[in-house]
């Protein structure tokens, strides 16, 4: 999940990061009386959740209160890569001397959590890396010790800080860390991490990914999902406790378990196929949530053929096949459905009916036309 700019410095806030004194408005009169309470030049910015927003226009400069309004109406309302602009952060302008990177998430290879920093703020650090990957420095932090100072030193010392600014940079760093452990996210990002000409260091832009996996004992971070961002299937997938991702392909897939989810989507692909969604019923499906996968995967106009490939463990067969029918009964499609069902309760093979729809017990034979079963 997601969070906005806004949303994610107010958190950063909460953990002791230095943010913007900024307001969220969603109109032109209220961008001008936020201007006014800063008294000075603002940043106007757009709240979408999407990169580039100031290439896109998304981010503007005003010196007055009026500019600001004016701002403001040039932004809200207006479509930034797909999305309507419905809010503005009015924020302080900030003294731009020099800008800094600095992130935390998780190294799967390690296994660890992982800072990330480098002295090249206010861009793309997947840039940085391709072009210039030593001017970003990765340090792995134990979760038994947590962030040391040690390695707060080393950062501050790796970014050119002065000495006077690294015990700044150090309770800074601590706060990213504490507020990235406590919200239970896969991505807290400071970019820029600002320093100012006075020396000091302020968190002008941030991004925060919350795992959706952890978010029922983060109750008040669930209620800042903004699922205007999501596609349709994708929320009604969630909703329906499913993992789906949409695709670009044309093959809609449904499958037990992360692991044959993949294989399955691999072997569409080696076979010259494009599958249209990744979907994971997980373990124990029964017909309800199997009924709802089917409704999904077939509602999106893409798809021009599915895939089912069931092993039944926990899963039962019996209660898949139910739902595969009670959802072809119910959307009566039009295109060709394949099931490979095996394991607990498994039907026979069934006599494709105008469904067209053919059950597989036992492995998938080569594949062939689309719509064309065999028993293997």
């Amino acid at each position: 999940m997601k969070l906005h700019e806004y949303q994610t410095k107010f958190r950063f806030a909460e953990f002791g990061i230095p943010i913007p004194q900024g307001e969220v408005v969603d109109t032109p009169e209220a961008a001008r009386a936020a201007a006014e309470a800063i008294g000075g030049p603002v940043v106007v910015k757009a709240q979408v959740q999407v990169a580039g927003r100031g290439k896109a226009g998304g981010v503007k400069l005003a010196q007055t209160p009026d500019e600001a309004a004016e701002k403001a109406d040039e932004i809200l309302g207006m479509d930034l890569k797909g999305y309507e602009v419905k809010q503005v952060l009015i924020d302080p302008a900030a003294d731009l001397a020099e800008e800094l990177y600095l992130a935390i998430t998780t190294d799967r290879g390690a296994r660890r959590t992982v800072m990330i920093a480098s002295a090249e703020g206010g861009v793309d650090i997947e840039e940085v890396n391709r072009e210039t990957p030593e001017k970003i420095l990765r340090i792995h932090i134990d979760p038994f010790l947590g962030l040391q100072t040690f390695q707060t030193v080393h950062i501050a010392s790796f970014l050119g800080l002065p000495r006077d600014s690294w015990n700044a940079f150090g309770k800074i760093a601590r706060g990213l860390y504490n507020c990235y452990i406590e919200s239970d996210a896969s991505l807290a990002e400071i970019n820029p991490l600002v320093r100012q000409s006075d020396g000091s260091l302020i968190a002008v832009d941030g991004k925060m990914i919350i795992d959706d996996s952890a978010l029922f004992r983060q109750p008040e971070m669930a209620e800042k999902r903004d699922t205007a961002y999501e596609a349709d299937a994708e929320t009604a997938a969630r909703e329906a406790d499913l993992a789906y991702v949409k695709l670009d392909g044309t093959i809609g897939c449904m499958v037990n378990g992360a692991g044959l989810a993949m294989t399955t989507l691999d072997v569409i692909n080696l076979f010259g196929g494009e599958p249209a969604n990744f979907l994971d019923t997980a373990g124990g499906a029964n017909a309800e949530k199997v009924e709802k996968a089917m409704n999904i995967i077939l509602t999106d106009p893409n798809v021009k053929a599915v895939l089912i490939n069931i092993f039944g463990g926990i899963t039962r067969g019996d209660e898949v096949a139910r739902g595969i029918v009670t959802a072809i009964d119910a959307i009566k499609p039009e295109v060709p459905i394949v099931v490979r069902l095996v394991g607990t309760n498994c039907p026979g093979l069934l006599t494709p009916g105008e469904a067209k729809v053919g059950f597989i017990p036992g492995n998938i034979a080569k594949p062939g036309p689309v719509g064309v079963v065999s028993r293997s």
